[in-house]
């Protein structure tokens, strides 16, 4: 009865490992929101990665995250790296792509707890009340990826993240927003004198 059992336990763990090999060798996960900002405003957000720490799920992951600053302050070239504990790991990004109020593509490179080299892409679009904002992730799949897409887990972890990312972005671009109709207003009212 045990060899019966033992062959059983081995048969389904052949098959789950060859229904997972089976996965597709690339990932794509994406969520899109409609922020009611303007797309530069967004943009502006994305584009410089001093901005994400207002509103990157990521950000928060590790209080003691260090962070450092590479290249251009904004666009591409820009690069950012970080090093956390062990829920946040380290990386890099690199802005590959720029383009004011439409584009901003990103080279992910995961170093630890795994190695891996994504790309995330966020694109803008006029909505019917704003920007509507579309942040995805691609890359290659490796076994592990493809164990986590067969059940889920990559689609549901990544794409919760992406809808708070793309939350507090909303959050952060509307307060953008009227800090800069403040300045224009202060800048066009003269200045009283007494």
């Amino acid at each position: 009865m045990a060899k019966v059992i033992g062959i059983a336990i081995v048969m389904l763990i052949v098959g789950l490992v060859a229904f997972i090999a089976t996965r597709p060798d690339s990932f794509l996960i994406a969520r899109s929101r409609e922020i009611q900002a303007p797309p530069e405003t967004i943009h502006a957000l994305i584009n410089n990665f001093s901005e994400w720490r207002q509103w990157s799920p990521y950000e928060n992951v590790d209080p003691n995250m260090t962070r450092s600053y590479e290249g251009p302050a904004e666009g591409v070239g820009a690069t950012y790296a970080y090093q956390g504990n062990r829920n946040i790991g380290s990386g890099k990004m690199t802005i590959l792509e720029s383009k004011p109020g439409e584009l901003v593509a990103i080279r992910l490179e995961f170093i630890e707890p795994f190695a891996a080299v994504n790309r995330a892409d966020f694109t803008l679009r006029p909505g019917e009340k704003g920007t509507l904002v579309t942040w995805s992730m691609s890359g290659p799949n490796t076994f592990m990826g493809k164990a986590m897409t067969a059940f889920g887990f990559m689609e549901s972890f990544v794409g919760g993240q992406q809808e708070k990312g793309l939350t507090d972005l909303e959050t952060a671009a509307k307060e953008l927003a009227r800090k800069s109709t403040q300045s224009a207003r202060s800048e066009a009212s003269p200045a009283l004198s007494h």
